[in-house]
Parts: structure tokens; C-alpha cells; sequence
């Protein structure tokens, strides 16, 4: 089979770093440097597809060369792939390059990584709506890469292209799953950034590999009329060139051949025959200036008749990628059609290596990769470039979504929008986000300063709603924070469910700062009428079961810890009388009687005793109690139940004395209360919180904690003890408690 002689032209194999003869020796140094980089990791080593590394990397830096890309953007293309062979390829690119190739070179192996394995998931397969769905998921993260470093999006064309060349030249069966990719993705992206030559290329390539029979059945008609229409071109060349130089018109006229993918399209999209084509044979006109276009177009019209129904001012109504032309179709003497397209040099330029090209050589005159550095309002440009490609990307991805919406039954991108910064970053936010959105997606202090905001130059108020392809800049303070207005649903400052978490988790840090500031002023008071200024905070709150200070202080700040637990810590208990003599006290009372001491204890047919109450058990009424007679300490008063009691009751019963409770209703006693519970933030809090709605005062908590299980021990004061049990259900009921007991 003759292929045509694009198809073979593109499929030419390049070895070398191409045209870096005619570069200066600046640039000269940066593409040697890099290829001598990574020859010695890329030699012998072949990719997946079984292509040669090197010979790949030479590929994709002379098809970068060819639409216009700046010299240090086809020295990345070396390192991308030497990294693939380093053990930490960012780094070392780092450090020998710099951060922005090392950049360059993350971002890019990461969308490789993406693509590979979406190709593996999909396989050979036609596509089904899921599929389809998910391909169109991944061109949403690939726009998202390419808009982190949109040097990029040139890299992946290059490097799709030079794949696709080595494929055909190697003559090995292409995977169905890269050239479908290959002709709804790849070609589609160079469309929309008018790189004509790399999309034309692409098509061709991928429809040889796609539809193969068709390919020959259009290489076979297009080489049977060949030579004929070669001449016919040649011949209405010539015309066209001497009557625009008679003319006093600078031009140069161009045949082209048109590539098969193109003519199977047209003949598939409006069913026309092979014949019926009206551009298969073609002429390109290149002038100096727009006057010379029109000029050049009525010595056309001079020369031919021509069709008006074929005729497009694209010069006056460009593309939606900028693209710039005027079009038309002319017969010749023999009534054969011949397309012919004039344009200026700029425009030739656009339309072959595109918008993003334009960029890429702006972009590396700005920031010196190419040893040169901008200066005036050339920055200026650079962004307005930027935003170019950028817009183009958002169109791609539209041009692509819009198809498989409509298949799988549902907008894909209806739920998010795309704009950009002042610098000519993308930001993805949800739809209908606003610019307080937009500025918490840029930096959550970013957020909380937000006071104005700039929709495309003009001030806007901070409710409104973006759309995609505006630039927003935000207006900040140097300090403060945000609005409890952003909140309210119905004044419309937030959409995003993220911007309203932050908005809360500031103001929630608010408020605990305060209630901290409230518990430290009240404790740092308490100090000070105690005398005690100099104790270490942090030691007082260990003292008292807390891991830090401002744990303590949050609690007293709430209400839930009460100053009387630190005063009970602070100040020393009072001396206790001589225990002999407190023993042989009597109070002057009769026989057979019983008095209450403080205690609250009567020590039955006796005259009121020393009596103390039994750390152990620590007794409350109703308890049932027993007294035992100490050495020295007058009598210990115990739960009847408490083990210590019975066993020194066992030993020396002689000892044990009744007892019973005597004192006046409404006194407090002590009591310890145990919880085992999962450890989290708040749960002291909530535990104590229970014990507060029972009326019980807590004295003291001690807690340990340890790998995620918190056990706690909480001493409350209450004057009955049958109160107990339904306020232990309650702690039982709390988040996280898993047993609550009285100790």
C-alpha cells in the first residue's frame, strides 16, 4: 500500500536533537547538557510500547522544535524521561536543573502514571457509558495538570505523536485502547490550540490503527489520482504565484496535500464521494499583512471562478481557537475544485504551532529558561498568553464532556466551574461558588481575610456567583477573620460545603480561646489569693488529672471544674487531734444516748467518739455501715461491704462497733465514681456535664489514657447516696463510656 505523502513525511524517524545547529550557542548548551544527562540512563533501555527510550526523548524534542517550542522546553523532554530511571527523579532533577524542570517533570510522569493505567483498565474494548464516563473524568484531572504547568500540554502532544510515528514505522500492532485515546483526546486538545500540524498528523495516524481498512481505501484513491492532481496543483501554483507578483503582492504560494483522516470525515459526515471532495487538492497563500489577504483574494477571484457557498472569512471571524484564514473553493479552466486558504505570516505561524506554542516561547523568555529575560509590560502578555491556552483547555474539556453527557444521561461537569487568578492559574470550584469560594480554595487564611473581590477587573460583591473562564482576585486584610453573615445559607456567601467548614472551625477556635482566656484569668486569680503565684501552671493541671494547662482552663472557662477542687489542693489539711486523747474524750451526756458528731456517725451506746470515714470505700447514707476501733485514729467508719473491713473484722472482731448514721440531712459526703470509656476530645467534659445536671459537685478527677482507652476516676460530693446509681446511668450513656462504677 502507498501511503500518502504527509502520512510518510510524519513518520519520518528522528535520531537527533533537531535544528539545534542553528540555535546560539546558549541554547546549544542547555539541549547538549540535557541529552548528555540522560543518554547514559536512557541507552539500551525501551519502554513498554518496546520503543528505545533515547530515540523516544530525540523524537519528542524535534517535534517540539518543529512548532516553535523554546529550547529549554525540548531539553525537559530528555530529563522526563531520564527520570523514569532515577531512584528519586525529582530530587536529583532538582538539584542539577532546578525546581521548575523538577516540577515539570513530577507533574508529567504523574499524568503518564494516569493515563497508562486508565489504557490498562479499559483495554482493547469499545467504550461503554461507564468508560466513557471515566475517560472523561481522567481529561478533567489531565486539564487540571496541564494547568499547574501548562509546558505540559505540548510535552504529552509531542510525546503522543512520537509514539504513534513509532508505531508505524515499526510496524507493530498499535493497542486499540492508545489510538481511540489518541483520536478523541490527543487530537481534539491540539484542534482547540490550533496546532495544526501535530493534530493532522495525530488523526492520521490513529485512524490507520483504528479503522484500517477504511485508511487503505483512502491512501488507495488518493494514490490513484496522485499524479494528476499534483499536476493540476502545480500548474494552478504557478498561475496564482506570477499573477500575485504582477500584482506588485510580496506572497508565497504553498500546495498541500490533505490528509486522509480529514477526507474520510467529510465523505463519512455529509456522504459524499471520493470525487466530491472539494479540497483534496489545496492552496496556501502567505502575505505580509491583512490588506495583502483581501488583495490576494480578488486576484483569485480574477483568475477563477469561484464558490460562494464555499467561502469562509475566518480573519474577520476567527475560530474559537484563534485561528485566522480566508477560505475558499475556485474551479479551474476544467472545472475541477481547488480549496485555497490566505493568510498572513503571523496567522501561518498561529495556525501551525498554535496558541500554546506561543506561550511556551513567551513563557521561557519571561522566567530565562531560554537565557533571555523579559522586561515592560511583557510579563503582561505572557499571562494574557497563558489565559489563552487556558480557555482553550476549559473548551477541550467541554468539546469532550458534552458527547458523553448526552450518553450517559447526565451533565458530567454541571456541578463545577473553572476560573482563574491573576496569575493564570486554574482554580476548580463547585458551581455556583463565589469569591469567598474562591479565595478559601487559594488558602484558608486567604479565606478568612477576604473583604472585596475583582470578577474580570470589575469589583463585585462577594456573593456572587462565578462562572468558568472569569479571573478572580481576591481583596484582602492584613488580619481579622470571617463574617458569621458567610454562614447564613440565605445570604449566599459560600456554596462550597469546604469553605463553610472552615468559616465554623475558625470561630469554634474563637470561642475556645476566649473560654480558655475566661479559665486562666479565674485560676491565675485564685493563685493569687492563695499566695501562690509562683506554681507552674502546667504542674497544677497534672496535679489535678489534666494533660496540659489550658485543658484545665477550658473547663473552668465552661463552668464544668470547679475552683473549690483547686482550693481543696492548694490549701493543707488541718492537724489532727492527739488520737489518745480524742479516744478518751466523752461529751457530758447520759448513759445509753448517742450524739452526732461532725462525721455524721453515731457510735451506738456510747458517748460520742472520734469517728472518721474510710478512704477505701469512702460511706455515704444510706450505706450500710460498721465502725472499727483504730490505733490512734478513733473509729474508721467502712461500707459494710468493703473488703478492707471485713478482713480486719476477721482478725480482730473485738475491734468492730455499731454504728449508724445520725448526722444532719444535707450534708455532703465524698464519693469515687470509676469510668472506663474510648478515649476522645470532650469526654471529661461530657462526663462531667452529667454529674452537674445531678446536683453533684465534682472535687477531683484523675484520668490516664492509653492506646485510645481512658479510664477516669471522678470524686463527687452528694448527701445520698441512692442518688447515685441513676446518675451512673447516665454517665453510661455518654459518647464513648463503656462502664461506670462506684469505686
Amino acid at each position: 500500500m502507498k501511503t500518502s505523502a504527509a502520512v510518510a513525511d510524519a513518520a519520518a524517524p528522528i535520531v537527533r536533537i533537531a535544528g539545534s545547529d542553528d540555535l546560539p550557542a546558549a541554547d546549544t548548551a542547555v539541549l547538549d547538557r540535557a541529552r548528555a544527562f540522560a543518554e547514559p540512563l536512557l541507552a539500551g533501555e525501551r519502554f513498554d510500547t518496546g520503543e528505545d527510550a533515547l530515540v523516544h526523548a530525540d523524537g519528542v524534542a524535534a517535534i517540539l522544535q518543529a512548532i516553535g517550542a523554546a529550547p529549554s522546553l525540548r531539553a525537559a523532554a530528555y530529563l522526563i524521561y531520564a527520570g523514569d530511571y532515577l531512584a528519586k527523579p525529582e530530587d536529583v532533577i532538582a538539584k542539577a536543573w532546578g525546581a521548575s524542570y523538577a516540577g515539570l517533570v513530577a507533574h508529567t510522569r504523574k499524568l503518564v502514571k494516569l493515563q497508562r493505567s486508565a489504557r490498562e483498565a479499559m483495554g482493547d474494548s469499545a467504550l461503554d457509558a461507564a468508560q466513557q464516563a471515566a475517560q472523561v473524568e481522567r481529561v478533567r484531572k489531565m486539564l487540571l495538570a496541564f494547568s499547574r504547568d501548562l509546558r505540559v500540554v505540548l510535552l504529552r502532544l509531542a510525546s503522543r505523536l512520537q509514539t504513534l510515528r513509532w508505531y508505524a514505522l515499526s510496524k507493530r500492532p498499535c493497542p486499540r485502547a492508545l489510538a481511540e485515546e489518541s483520536l478523541q483526546v490527543f487530537a481534539p486538545l491540539a484542534n482547540r490550540l490550533g496546532i495544526w500540524q501535530v493534530k493532522w498528523e495525530i488523526e492520521d495516524l490513529a485512524f490507520r490503527f483504528t479503522r484500517p481498512d477504511e485508511y487503505k481505501r483512502i491512501a488507495r484513491l488518493q494514490g490513484e489520482k496522485r499524479v494528476e492532481r499534483e499536476q493540476v496543483v502545480e500548474a494552478a501554483r504557478r498561475r496564482l504565484a506570477d499573477a500575485l507578483q504582477a500584482a506588485g503582492l510580496r506572497a508565497e504560494v504553498q500546495g498541500r496535500p490533505k490528509h486522509l483522516y480529514s477526507i474520510w470525515k467529510k465523505m463519512q459526515g455529509k456522504g459524499l464521494a471520493f470525487a466530491d471532495v472539494l479540497d483534496v487538492r489545496a492552496l496556501r497563500v502567505v502575505v505580509d499583512d491583512v490588506p495583502a489577504c483581501y488583495a490576494a483574494l480578488g486576484r483569485v477571484q480574477e483568475l477563477w471562478r469561484t464558490l460562494p457557498e464555499a467561502f469562509d472569512d475566518y480573519i474577520a471571524r476567527p475560530k474559537p481557537n484563534g485561528y485566522q484564514s480566508l477560505h475558499c473553493v475556485a474551479l479551474d479552466d476544467a472545472g475541477r475544485t481547488i480549496e485555497i486558504q490566505i493568510r498572513t505570516r503571523a496567522m501561518h505561524e498561529h495556525a501551525e504551532s498554535g496558541v500554546a506554542a506561543h506561550w511556551a516561547y513567551k513563557e521561557a523568555g519571561t522566567r530565562g529558561y531560554g537565557g533571555v529575560h523579559a522586561e515592560g509590560d511583557f510579563e503582561g502578555q505572557v499571562a494574557q498568553a497563558r489565559k489563552a491556552v487556558l480557555r482553550q483547555l476549559l473548551a477541550w474539556e467541554r468539546d469532550l464532556a458534552e458527547p458523553v453527557a448526552g450518553a450517559v444521561g447526565q451533565g458530567l461537569f454541571e456541578d463545577r466551574i473553572y476560573v482563574f487568578t491573576p496569575q493564570a492559574a486554574i482554580v476548580e470550584l463547585a458551581a455556583g461558588a463565589t469569591p469567598v469560594d474562591f479565595a478559601y480554595a487559594l488558602h484558608t487564611e486567604l479565606g478568612h481575610r477576604c473583604r472585596g473581590a475583582r470578577v474580570d477587573g470589575a469589583m463585585v460583591p462577594l456573593n456572587t456567583a462565578l462562572a468558568s473562564g472569569q479571573t478572580v482576585e481576591v481583596v484582602g486584610a492584613k488580619e481579622g477573620g470571617p463574617s458569621l453573615d458567610w454562614l447564613n445559607p440565605e445570604l449566599g456567601y459560600l456554596q462550597s460545603p469546604r469553605s463553610r467548614a472552615k468559616v465554623r472551625a475558625w470561630f469554634n477556635a474563637l470561642s475556645q480561646r476566649q473560654t480558655v482566656a475566661r479559665g486562666r484569668e479565674a485560676v491565675e486569680k485564685l493563685l493569687q489569693r492563695e499566695g501562690r503565684t509562683a506554681m507552674k501552671l502546667d504542674e497544677l493541671a497534672a496535679r489535678l488529672g489534666f494533660r496540659e494547662a489550658d485543658a484545665l482552663f477550658e473547663v473552668v472557662g465552661k463552668d464544668e471544674f470547679s475552683l473549690r477542687n483547686i482550693e481543696n489542693l492548694l490549701r493543707p489539711p488541718e492537724p489532727l487531734p492527739d488520737p489518745d486523747e480524742a479516744l478518751a474524750q466523752r461529751l457530758s451526756r447520759s448513759p445509753g444516748t448517742a450524739a452526732a458528731p461532725k462525721g455524721g456517725v453515731l457510735v451506738v451506746g456510747v458517748e460520742s467518739l472520734l469517728t472518721t470515714l474510710a478512704r477505701c470505700c469512702k460511706p455515704a447514707p444510706p450505706d450500710a455501715i460498721g465502725g472499727y476501733v483504730t490505733r490512734g485514729k478513733g473509729v474508721a467508719i467502712h461500707r459494710a461491704a468493703c473488703a478492707n473491713f471485713r478482713q480486719m473484722a476477721g482478725r480482730a472482731p473485738e475491734r468492730v462497733i455499731a454504728v449508724a448514721w445520725g448526722g444532719p440531712q444535707g450534708e455532703a459526703y465524698p464519693v469515687d465514681v470509676m469510668v472506663e470509656a474510648a478515649d476522645r476530645p470532650g469526654l471529661l467534659r461530657d462526663v462531667t456535664e452529667v454529674f452537674a445536671k445531678e446536683k453533684m459537685n465534682v472535687v477531683g478527677v484523675q484520668t490516664r489514657a492509653a492506646k485510645g482507652a481512658a479510664s477516669m476516676r471522678v470524686t463527687v460530693e452528694l448527701a445520698d447516696a441512692a442518688r447515685l446509681p441513676a446518675a451512673l446511668a447516665a454517665v453510661c450513656r455518654v459518647a464513648g463510656v463503656r462502664a461506670a462504677r462506684r469505686r
